[in-house]
């Protein structure tokens, strides 16, 4: 082995030790408890393909894997979108951009329980700033669009929703990311733009976006891995998996409460191998979507004239 690749294995040997430590051999313990009935009580028991069966019938189960698929689809787009908008417009260093991005960042660094316990009083139907803010304009106890102001801890529509909304608040690292990417582009780019007279909504189609689109389809993968599990705390603290059943259950809150509610770890670690199952299954159709999309959209570029 030469010098170089003698380094190159040191410097890997921390990283490779703590991925099979922390990563590799968790993973491989809850698999295996999977076919297990465990409950840290009586000796664990392998029971086959049971709890891959109780899965199939049971209901919170059903609806957490709604609940799940329907968080990943507005969550992950959503979240993309504001934290790319918020970027292209801070890029400049212009007068309050440096405030502003800090207070992009700021909800990030809150805990996540004290997150939740902070929208739990925001949510509140009654005396939430929420709702007293859609109140203002309004007339006879509805809000300034007409409707009746939301029910966020009892309605089932509406908690989701007030769920995917906590989630908005919480795209520091996102943003940071696209606005690092955006600040990296080259300006020849945009210069070339301006010479030909492109309108800045061509040169976001056409220059901007092709050029972020590998960045954007990291972005989209790392965020749904990390949407299957960021629904737990909201929905433990603010609506418990309510308000009535299963209406905020999600696969990540299920898994919570069977391991540490129930005791029924076995059972707990089918629900964490079904939500690596969807997992896994989400990255692969949205990387091969999302793989053509970067690549021709940078084939695009300097292929023929952008706009006109």
């Amino acid at each position: 082995m030469n010098r170089d690749r003698r380094q190159l294995v040191l410097m890997l040997a921390p990283y490779l030790a703590g991925l099979a430590l922390l990563v590799l051999l968790p993973a491989t313990a809850t698999m295996t408890m999977a076919f297990t009935h465990t409950d840290l009580i009586a000796t664990s028991e392998f029971i086959g393909l049971d709890n891959f069966a109780e899965l199939a019938r049971d209901p919170a189960v059903h609806a957490a894997v709604g609940n799940s698929l329907s968080y990943l689809a507005y969550s992950v787009p959503l979240r993309l979108v504001l934290a790319v908008g918020l970027a292209l417009l801070l890029h400049r260093r212009t007068r309050g951009a440096g405030t502003a991005r800090a207070a992009v960042l700021l909800p990030g660094a809150v805990p996540e329980l004290a997150y939740g316990l902070m929208w739990l009083w925001l949510l509140n139907p009654l005396q939430g700033p929420v709702n007293q803010l859609l109140l203002l304009g309004g007339e006879n106890g509805r809000t300034m669009f007409g409707t009746l102001p939301p029910q966020w801890l009892t309605d089932p529509e509406d908690a989701r929703a007030g769920i995917v909304l906590m989630s908005l608040f919480t795209i520091g690292e996102t943003f940071v990311i696209v606005l690092t990417a955006r600040l990296a582009l080259p300006p020849e780019a945009y210069e070339i733009a301006e010479l030909e007279g492109a309108r800045a909504g061509q040169v976001l189609r056409r220059v901007t976006l092709p050029l972020l689109a590998p960045v954007l389809a990291v972005l989209v993968l790392r965020d749904t891995v990390a949407s299957l599990q960021a629904s737990f705390i909201p929905a433990l603290v603010v609506t418990n998996g309510g308000p009535p059943p299963y209406a905020t259950t999600y696969l990540s809150l299920v898994i919570y409460q069977e391991a540490f509610e129930y005791l029924r770890y076995g059972y707990a670690a089918a629900v964490a191998a079904l939500t690596l199952i969807l997992t896994v299954m989400a990255v692969l159709i949205q990387w091969r979507l999302l793989r053509r999309w970067a690549y021709h959209g940078l084939a695009g570029m300097g292929t023929h004239r952008l706009w006109g």
